[in-house]
């Protein structure tokens, strides 16, 4: 007699849907042998990246070798299903991949799902599977002294991210270079959202890559956007019989959004080694921002969205350069509000809707949020170019013009600056958000003794009208900053500015972030800002 499939997979109760470490469809990780004149891929990983059975649960690290010239790259997929950070160490699974590794590989570090689990759990019936998996909490250095219940040996249990460390300074030391990637996402929904990563891992893993000076692969980003974009029916075809493990179809999802996240790092670390479908996938164009998202998403959250000026470069002050956006989080208690600043240099009130910025932070707005949006600084520039198409036209109308965009290559009708502030304040508005539009700050240019301002037939004039018109909370940030600057003196504010007119330095970012907190506690209805 033929058991049911699931059966002779071994897996649980959907109320316990965890499989067991060694199950027939977790098999011993195949790297296949190695061109040792070639650089290797390695992979360091769980379920979500190790070959399953090929059909009802299958990880990306499957497909993943497909998407790459076999003549110019080897790849090694060492995932193993049911593995932690710690468990991947401590079994001996990291030194078997790295005894393999040699100078000018890479290596992708991907763990999470199983981080979570109990440190040393007993097994609660004879059916569970004896696991002590779990590593501590956060990035820290904290430890716990335990007799490993599994081994029945001593052993010190430390944290995610001191795991994490210990493999990237071991793949250093080898000559090579580590790639922190993000878990993969489950089909877990809320309220038409779905879950953006177990639990705190990829927060975690975003702020060691930037601590350790890695690159980092938003994978978790990457595959909630996809799924948010085709919806739960759809994204229930891409996985098997539990919520965390994706079928064939779904690996090679994730295994393209990797790739594509790969291609997206700034400087660059794979050219030329693609295969024809390789080749074919696009590059993640804003992994390399580290754009945040909610830290605690129970709670209400200030999201920013504009340029340079509030975001500069990835948000780590590039060039000493530093925008308001960053700072702000500082006069805010980070236990009630989330300050989530999406404000990305470079564009303007309309290319940051056309590039799907603004449908992309949609997703992460709820009901009670707040958007405050300043742009302005970028919108003069030209309406059509090969470089960067973001000019707006004058004025708050309804006057439009069409274009065929010279660096899209698409026909587009572009609008007023007023227009697209109107749509940022109406569809926040539809989705329960508050919407707060500010004025451009002023830049470093003076005249007979004052800043000149942006007012009357400029931005920030023309910003007050929307606002005005829309009943939208309005913050004349133009006129505050620029009467702090002449209180100060040109001298004074020399030293608030990393270039000759625009961008701030960190100290000129923290006087302009003051100022934006202090007109938000005015604001009559800003609750979160009191």
């Amino acid at each position: 007699m033929r058991l049911p499939l699931l059966l002779c997979l071994g897996f649980l109760s959907a109320s316990a849907q965890t499989p067991a470490p060694d199950l027939v469809i977790n098999p011993v990780a195949q790297t296949g042998r190695l061109d040792s004149a070639l650089p290797t891929l390695f992979i360091a990983g769980d379920s979500t990246a190790a070959r399953g059975n090929g059909t009802y649960q299958e990880g990306w690290g499957a497909p993943f070798a497909d998407y790459f010239d076999p003549a110019k790259l080897n790849v090694a997929n060492h995932a193993r299903g049911g593995r932690s950070s710690r468990t991947f160490i401590t079994e001996g699974h990291w030194a078997k991949l790295l005894a393999e590794v040699k100078a000018g590989d890479f290596v992708l570090i991907q763990f999470g799902h199983n981080d979570g689990g109990a440190i040393n759990e007993e097994p609660p019936g004879s059916d569970r599977p004896l696991r002590a998996r779990g590593s501590l909490p956060g990035l820290g250095d904290d430890a716990q002294a335990i007799v490993n219940a599994l081994t029945q040996q001593p052993e010190t249990v430390r944290t995610f991210g001191a795991y994490l460390r210990q493999m990237i300074a071991d793949a250093q030391a080898k000559g090579a270079t580590p790639v922190l990637v993000s878990p993969t996402v489950r089909n877990l929904w809320t309220d038409g959202r779905v879950e953006r990563g177990p639990g705190a891992y990829r927060a975690w893993k975003r702020l060691l890559a930037a601590e350790q000076s890695v690159a980092f692969v938003d994978l978790s980003r990457l595959v909630a956007d996809h799924y948010q974009s085709i919806g739960p029916d759809r994204v229930r075809e891409l996985f098997g019989g539990d919520h965390t493990h994706t079928n064939a179809a779904g690996a090679e999802l994730n295994a393209t959004l990797v790739v594509s996240g790969l291609k997206g790092l700034r400087p660059a670390l794979l050219t030329d080694v693609f295969s024809p479908s390789g080749a074919a996938v696009a590059a993640d164009t804003i992994g390399w921002l580290n754009l945040p998202e909610p830290a605690d998403p129970a709670l209400p959250s200030l999201f920013l969205i504009g340029d340079s000026t509030v975001r500069n470069g990835r948000g780590d002050g590039a060039g000493g350069e530093w925008g308001w956006g960053d700072p702000l989080a500082d006069h805010f208690d980070a236990t009630k509000l989330n300050i989530v600043n999406r404000a990305i240099g470079g564009l303007s009130s309309r290319t940051f809707r056309t590039q799907g910025h603004w449908a992309r932070a949609l997703t992460l707005l709820k009901p009670g949020d707040w958007v405050i949006m300043q742009f302005g600084h970028n919108d003069a520039g030209p309406l059509n170019d090969d470089s960067r198409a973001r000019g707006t036209l004058k004025g708050t109308d309804d006057e439009t013009e069409d274009i065929d965009n010279l660096l899209t290559g698409r026909p587009e009708t572009v609008h007023t600056y007023g227009w697209y502030l109107r749509q940022y304040i109406r569809e926040a508005r539809v989705a329960g958000i508050t919407p707060i539009v500010c004025s451009p700050v002023p830049r470093k240019t003076w005249r007979d003794g004052k800043i000149v301002r942006s007012d009357g037939d400029g931005y920030s004039g023309w910003a007050r009208i929307v606002a005005e018109e829309e009943g939208a909370a309005f913050i004349d940030l133009n006129a505050r900053i620029a009467e702090r600057y002449e209180s100060l003196g040109a001298e004074a504010v020399d030293a608030l500015f990393a270039d000759a007119h625009t961008h701030t330095s960190r100290a000129g970012a923290e006087l302009n972030a003051a100022i934006v907190a202090e007109a938000l506690r005015g604001l009559p209805h800003a609750s979160f800002a009191r």
